[in-house]
């Protein structure tokens, strides 16, 4: 039995979440959010947030043991992106982009 938990338009650039979301995938759930509490990284709340919905989605169905659970799979997509202008010299502008990412995770008994 799999459980789902997305969490979409995050205020943060897929490839900073990447980095923490392949330090918990294929792990126990327990083992995943202790060391997501060690993670000296803005994502890791994020994903955290994303895992304890997953767990939790998983308490909802019937049969499943929360405490078998693991990461049976963690994607960060890229979402829309937000384009801003920055003042430059000399009356320029530039562009600037403020990226979004959405997160899926996949909880299964092991």
């Amino acid at each position: 039995m799999e459980a789902v938990a997305v969490s979409k338009y995050i205020r943060m650039s897929p490839r900073k979440v990447r980095l923490v979301a392949n330090l918990i995938r294929g792990r126990k759930v327990g083992d995943a959010l202790n060391m997501l509490s060690f993670t000296p990284k803005a994502s890791a709340s994020l994903i955290s947030k994303a895992l304890k919905s997953a767990i939790a989605n998983a308490g909802q169905k019937q049969g499943i043991d929360v405490d078998t659970l693991i990461v049976k799979n963690i994607s960060v997509n890229e979402g829309p992106t937000m384009k801003r202008f920055r003042a430059r010299a000399m009356g320029r502008g530039t562009r600037i982009l403020k990226r979004t990412s959405h997160i899926k995770i996949i909880v299964e008994e092991s």
